[in-house]
């Protein structure tokens, strides 16, 4: 959709009309009330009863149902919060609010204060002392909040449907995008998003490859904002034609991503999936993963008691934060501004016998680094670590054995006593019971993790990293750690790293 623009204001001069006009949608796409619509009855009406616009004030996806109050851009008028104004104007009377409470509520707080009500559907300026009016207004609102109720019924009955019938209703799932035939037509498939799937996977991929406990939810956060990678509700605002707000990633939205059920590709409702006849989850698209990964991703970003916890992993983009060490007391070095590297033990009152406090330049220490590592590990070929789910018989197991006893209590329950029921129950029952026999005789491999050769050297990936916090992965991968001295000490730096099999990513 283009952008929405906003007519021109004068300036507030106290003539008793400067009025602000107030528009809203619960959808942009919403032809009926369109922005533009509503700008040229507010503007109309304004008009009408010799008033000007000294401010725009546009809630768009907003809700009917929201208090006038609490909406971002008309709610701080309410509150007073924005300066002068003689009163507001709206395209109707639905346009304030969808509620009689919200729209009496919001007329009267005006009223009160001797502030002016214009709705493009009453002429002129609402006179609430005039019972006529107040009535007039009610049957307004109350027209308003049946229309809502009715509205919400019917989207209701639909999405009930919808289930039944396995077609997806709500926003597709972050990993996931709708494809239609025509633009306002039903949902004909649902397929991996190209670029948000691969991102996800990524993010699933180095989560789980992780042995050092470097890779975390918060590190791939971190990662995922500073690679500008738009966040589930910015990618939804771009899919359906809207402007990103800049929303950063958070931690508990990467994580519901990771673990929910959706990514395996099913139809979701109240976060738990559909269930079809046969009483299995309903798919509606490829998986981003199997179960057994999903099942190990709801392990490795499980919750930790304290004492298990590792040390916070670094999410900064400098080389060297949390791989280096003060030589005198062994604190990790903190990042000075924008100046160097250096320890504040004594200053924190960790280890008041440090003294003199190293300190080193980002450039000259990141440099030095940098040689010895290439020179150490340059030549060598990097591997990339994936996770294998092996065989994931024990789980399919336990999906099929959960399914039948759901629907053994079905049965208890009466469910499936007519005689057509009877024969399909004994027939899915039997079903799963050999399924669950067939899978029992098969041998299990474990989950595990394998290596793939990439082509690459070390140096070529070192070369290709985008900032200092890739390259810092490289340097976890072979656990290189760095002490730093006082100026005056016989050695300035220490470096040390594993030398163990070629690099694994």
């Amino acid at each position: 959709m283009s952008k929405i623009t906003r007519p021109e204001t004068t300036e507030y001069d106290g003539c008793g009309k400067c009025l602000v006009g107030v528009r809203r949608l619960s959808r942009k796409s919403e032809s009926s009330n369109s922005p533009e619509k509503q700008a040229d009855l507010i503007l109309k009406a304004t008009e009408e009863v010799g008033g000007h616009i000294i401010a725009w004030v546009d809630d768009w996806e907003v809700s009917g149902a929201t208090d006038p109050r609490n909406r971002p851009e008309f709610g701080p008028w309410l509150r007073d919060e924005m300066g002068p104004y003689d009163g507001i104007v709206g395209a109707a009377v639905d346009r304030i609010g969808r509620n009689v409470r919200d729209v009496l509520n919001t007329a009267y707080t005006i009223h009160e204060v001797g502030q002016l009500l214009v709705t493009a559907d009453h002429p002129g300026v609402w006179n609430l002392d005039d019972p006529n009016e107040e009535s007039e207004l009610l049957v307004k609102a109350l027209g308003a909040q049946l229309e809502h109720r009715a509205t919400k019924k019917r989207i209701q009955d639909e999405h009930v449907r919808a289930r039944k019938a396995g077609q997806p209703k709500k926003k597709p799932s972050y990993g996931y995008q709708y494809i239609r035939r025509f633009p306002t037509g039903k949902v004909d498939e649902v397929a991996l998003h190209p670029e948000s799937s691969k991102q996800i996977r990524n993010v699933a991929r180095r989560i789980l490859a992780d042995t050092s406990g470097e890779i975390t939810l918060c590190t791939e956060i971190a990662r995922l904002n500073r690679e500008r990678v738009l966040s589930p509700h910015d990618l939804l605002a771009v899919m359906y034609g809207r402007e990103p707000k800049g929303i950063a990633w958070q931690y508990q939205t990467l994580k519901l991503i990771l673990c929910s059920e959706a990514s395996l590709g099913y139809l979701m409702h109240k976060g738990k999936p559909v269930l079809g006849e046969d009483g299995r989850p309903i798919q509606i698209a490829p998986p981003l993963w199997d179960r057994a990964t999903r099942l190990a991703l709801i392990e490795k970003t499980a919750s930790k008691p304290r004492k298990a916890r590792a040390k916070r992993a670094a999410s900064g983009t400098k080389l060297l934060s949390g791989r280096a060490v003060c030589g005198n007391c062994a604190a990790r070095l903190g990042v000075n501004g924008s100046s160097g590297y250096g320890c504040q033990a004594r200053v924190r009152g960790i280890a008041q016998h440090c003294k003199p406090a190293p300190w080193m330049a980002f450039h000259l220490l990141d440099a030095e680094v940098e040689t010895w590592f290439l020179t150490e590990y340059g030549p060598g070929l990097v591997m990339r670590k994936e996770f294998d789910p092996g065989t994931n018989y024990a789980a399919q197991i336990a999906d099929l054995e959960a399914d039948r006893k759901r629907l053994r209590d079905d049965r208890r329950a009466g469910l499936y006593d007519a005689e057509d029921d009877v024969e399909w129950f004994r027939a899915e029952y039997s079903r799963m019971g050999n399924q669950i026999a067939e899978l029992k005789k098969r041998p299990e491999r474990p989950a595990g993790m394998k290596l793939i050769p990439t082509g690459q050297t070390v140096a070529d990936a070192w070369r290709e990293a985008r900032d200092g916090a890739e390259r810092r992965e490289l340097l976890i991968e072979f656990n290189v750690k760095v002490e730093l001295f006082s100026a005056n000490a016989p050695q300035r730096v220490k470096i040390t790293g594993t030398n163990f099999y070629n690099l694994v990513r």
